[in-house]
């Protein structure tokens, strides 16, 4: 799990609250000194970081030779980096040479002050790993996890599938079928369910989470909310087309924006406490 979460440039976070299921994509980062896994999140998603419980899962997809998707579950920690500095002097390195849009946001001094929001970051560490799981690898653009409540008494650990339909429906009040990808039936009994996948262009600039939630009866889900969906040339979440001159000033402009008032939510709460 180390070796493939340190190889790779996306992996996802999974968790279950009193509330469902979530999860979000990441860039896995390794503390240095151990190698424990982690990622720094910007603040632009503060909302998703605000539901992290004590136990989640990392998940990553093992591109080489046999691919698979490796589930690691256990406790995890969450610090608040809002100077940042933990972050550049520890695992900023590592975000340069994985992810595109750090390296033009934050690869010199005169940058990280120009770009000054992107840096004060949600360090997210999994310790205590409990259990390590291998699942069918994500191979097609529609493959997605499942993420479900767990049939053991922690309430906290999900249970994670990979599956794909047919087609995924827009979000609202719909169904699909689900088609596990290890064959297996996933047997729903009315449990909420949380089903997310990514695509992302071959700079980052494009990065976007698609999801479907609501409940999982037999092989059927029944679609509450949901947002984004699989492109049909999309060969896999790497190669969906990238932004344009104008659509990436914009997209620069959201992100900046998020992330400051994420910062500014935070220093707020720091500031009370």
């Amino acid at each position: 799990m180390i070796t493939a979460w340190s190889r790779a440039v996306t992996a996802e976070i999974l968790w279950h609250t009193v509330r469902g299921p979530r999860g979000m994509p990441v860039v896995p980062l390794t503390w240095p000194q151990d190698r424990t896994p982690c990622a720094a999140v910007p603040l632009s998603h503060l909302d998703d970081v605000d539901s992290l419980p004590h136990r989640a899962a990392f998940t990553v997809h093992t591109g080489h030779g046999h691919p698979k998707t490796l589930v690691a579950t256990g406790r995890v920690d969450l610090h608040w980096d809002l100077s940042g500095a933990e972050f550049v002097d520890h695992l900023l390195p590592q975000e340069l040479a994985k992810h595109p849009p750090t390296r033009l946001r934050a690869d010199s001094l005169m940058a990280r002050r120009e770009n000054w929001w992107w840096i004060p970051r949600a360090l997210v560490t999994l310790r205590d790993i409990t259990r390590v799981d291998t699942l069918p690898a994500r191979t097609h653009p529609g493959d997605a996890l499942l993420v479900r409540q767990p049939h053991s008494d922690d309430p906290e650990e999900p249970r994670t599938t990979v599956v794909t339909a047919a087609r995924w429906p827009e979000p609202g009040q719909q169904s699909v079928e689900l088609w596990p990808r290890d064959g297996a039936a996933l047997a729903g009994e009315g449990e909420a369910a949380f089903v997310l996948g990514h695509r992302y262009s071959p700079d980052f600039e494009r990065w976007e989470r698609w999801y479907r939630s609501g409940t999982v009866d037999g092989e059927i889900l029944h679609v509450w909310s949901g947002d984004g969906a699989p492109q049909p040339g999309d060969e896999h979440p790497g190669t969906a087309a990238p932004l344009s001159l104008l659509d990436r000033l914009s997209h620069h402009r959201r992100v900046a924006k998020a992330c400051k008032a994420g910062i500014t939510t935070v220093e707020r709460r720091e500031s009370r406490s």
